[in-house]
């Protein structure tokens, strides 16, 4: 017998599979694996293949008291900018939004949220930077990327690392104490723990 009798015989051998399928777009189908065919039947859309947060992250969460604010793109808004009586921006991976009237200074860091983005060599550096200067004007910052999870929260990490002396272990657990979210993606968590005082 051919190894391709072989499989067919192996094939017909198998039970027959219903899956339904959802697109990113929430398109919906029903793939069916019989032994003849592969049938396809279209189902009526009702929702994204994804889950849609619907409920905005508009608060920063304060890591040093009167300070330093961490937060989603949400957490950026006039509102908070008076609230907490913000004069920075670090905006890490997504541009700062637009707000007419308010006199804040923005930064912007190219940052894509992958392991293999090297944190160290531009983005640490420059954001330390933005993050002094605004302590020693007396002001107040905020940093943030798309949700505040990753990319923002390693930022705001690398720093209590690398300007105010912490280990690894206490700089994660402080941030993720002040907002229980956070989850640096595995390359940057590496990344993090391999810094130390005055490195940068």
């Amino acid at each position: 017998m051919s190894f391709l009798q072989q499989l067919k015989t192996k094939r017909m051998a198998l039970k027959s599979t219903k899956t339904i399928v959802t697109t990113t777009s929430g398109k919906r189908f029903i793939e069916a694996n019989t032994t003849t065919s592969t049938p396809i039947q279209h189902l009526k859309e009702q929702s994204y293949g994804f889950v849609v947060d619907t409920k905005p992250d508009t608060i920063p969460a304060c890591i040093l008291a009167d300070f330093l604010y961490l937060g989603s793109q949400d957490a950026v808004n006039s509102e908070n900018i008076s609230a907490y009586k913000l004069t920075h921006i670090l905006s890490v991976g997504i541009e700062t939004p637009r707000l007419v009237g308010d006199k804040v200074q923005t930064k912007f860091l190219p940052c894509l949220d992958l392991p293999e983005t090297v944190l160290l060599e531009r983005v640490i550096p420059a954001a330390n930077q933005f993050i002094n200067d605004a302590e020693s004007s007396r002001g107040r910052v905020l940093v943030h990327c798309n949700a505040g999870v990753s990319r923002a929260a390693s930022i705001v990490i690398a720093y209590l690392i690398l300007v105010r002396g912490m280990l690894f272990d206490d700089a994660y657990a402080l941030v993720k104490s002040k907002r229980e979210c956070i989850q640096p993606n595995v390359g940057f968590i590496k990344q993090l723990k391999k810094l130390k005082l005055d490195e940068v």
